[in-house]
């Protein structure tokens, strides 16, 4: 269940803690400028922008008309033009950006890895695309082509977010894993466009993971314990969690008007997703028992 209160703590909380820091830092890399004072506080931004990925609203405007401006006002008195708001959006990216790496969840030596394209604009309007043009690449998932960007997820069992990254459509999927997994341990299963002896050699010996991609089709299949295989079996749930980033917190849409804003967009509904109550997980305490292992 949603809860406006909720979500504003949770980010006021972390805001405090940032902010200062964050003109520190500022300061000593002589990069502060003049802030004009907003009607709006860095929290109560980011709490109307996540909030838009939690109420099943397809376009932001009529979000913030409808329901931020008609509904939230005694909760958000400062509230701006719509206009104005936009133009406040670019300035919460750095802020949301470590506040997604808090909304982290932990690592419980089981994870599952994949990616999932985010279009920018349909086929037929690449050629006169503008917004990212030499920023998003084309690329091929196992459906069709598309123009845009790669989001590489890496997520436990119980449907948390355990890293991101974001590349060009056209980059391989095996490229960003080394960086996607730097800070974690246990066993990675992945889907067959992982496959790389290489890759799984590094990984064992930089940082002791045991890397499982789906043997291809032509591939000679490889002894593995049956707790190991049961848990590859299981490894649909990161495409139901791309599925629900996508569907419900809405990280894909060719609206964008700016590279930022864009960022911005896909930070909240990741942030969001982080937020959901019930999450995609997986019951298998049954295949923890010595027996299986």
């Amino acid at each position: 269940m949603f809860s406006l209160d909720a979500l504003f703590c949770h980010v006021d909380d972390f805001c405090a803690d940032f902010e200062p820091k964050w003109q520190q830092k500022l300061l000593e890399y002589g990069a502060s400028q003049r802030i004009r004072t907003k009607s709006l506080c860095l929290s109560e931004i980011m709490t109307i922008l996540i909030a838009f990925h939690q109420n099943y609203y397809r376009n932001f405007k009529h979000f913030y008309l409808s329901q931020v401006q008609q509904q939230w006002r005694t909760a958000f008195p400062g509230l701006p033009s719509y206009q104005r708001f936009i133009e406040w959006m670019p300035s919460t990216l750095i802020p949301l950006c470590v506040y997604l790496k808090r909304c982290f969840g932990a690592c419980t030596g089981i994870g599952f890895i994949d990616a999932t394209s985010l279009k920018v604009c349909h086929n037929r309007r690449i050629s006169r695309h503008r917004v990212f043009k030499n920023i998003a690449s084309r690329g091929k998932t196992s459906v069709d082509w598309f123009f845009g960007f790669k989001l590489h997820l890496v997520v436990n069992e119980l449907g948390e977010l355990l890293n991101v990254t974001l590349t060009p459509g056209n980059v391989d999927d095996r490229s960003p894993v080394p960086s996607l997994l730097k800070n974690l341990s246990g066993k990675i299963f992945a889907d067959r466009g992982y496959v790389s002896q290489k890759l799984t050699a590094q990984l064992k010996e930089e940082f002791g993971i045991e890397f499982f991609a789906k043997p291809r089709r032509d591939m000679k299949n490889k002894l593995m314990r049956y707790h190991d295989k049961l848990l590859s079996r299981k490894r649909s749930i990161i495409e139901t969690i791309n599925d629900q980033l996508k569907n419900i917190s809405q990280i894909e849409h060719s609206r964008h008007r700016s590279p930022v804003n864009f960022c911005v967009n896909l930070l909240c509904g990741l942030i969001a997703y982080c937020h959901q109550p019930k999450k995609p997980s997986l019951r298998f305490n049954w295949l923890l028992s010595p027996s299986s292992l």
